[in-house]
């Protein structure tokens, strides 16, 4: 890998290719997600898509960078029975039971546009 060109790769750019082409969102979702318009986030991505086919076509290097991240350790979830959908921190008990309709039939998703709504 020391010897590939290298491309750089903006932490946006990486979300961006994430939430498009990873998760499949919207472009307008993902651009709520990100907190920027629909518009950025079509040049934000833009931007990724020509740089990695250029890393994949002329064999070079992907490096991701651009600045410090912190997370916030939110977990999302859905209940199978209800389809409810709510977020919880690590700091708080992993749920076992929908607080909706009080059904265990959960799982862990992904983080989610149309979660909005805490865990009581």
């Amino acid at each position: 890998m020391r010897e590939l060109d290298e491309i750089n790769l903006t932490l946006d750019e990486a979300e961006s290719i994430r939430l498009a082409d990873l998760q499949n969102f919207y472009h307008e979702d993902a651009a709520k997600q990100m907190g920027i318009s629909r518009a950025t986030f079509g040049r934000i991505l833009q931007s990724a898509h020509k740089k990695v086919a250029d890393a994949l076509i002329n064999g070079k290097a992907v490096r991701v960078e651009g600045g410090n991240v912190t997370l916030d350790n939110v977990k999302h979830f859905v209940c199978l029975g209800c389809k409810y959908l709510w977020k919880t921190t690590l700091k708080k008990k992993l749920p076992t039971e929908c607080p909706s309709c009080g059904k265990q039939n959960l799982i862990r998703v992904s983080n989610h546009p149309l979660s909005s709504t805490d865990a009581p």
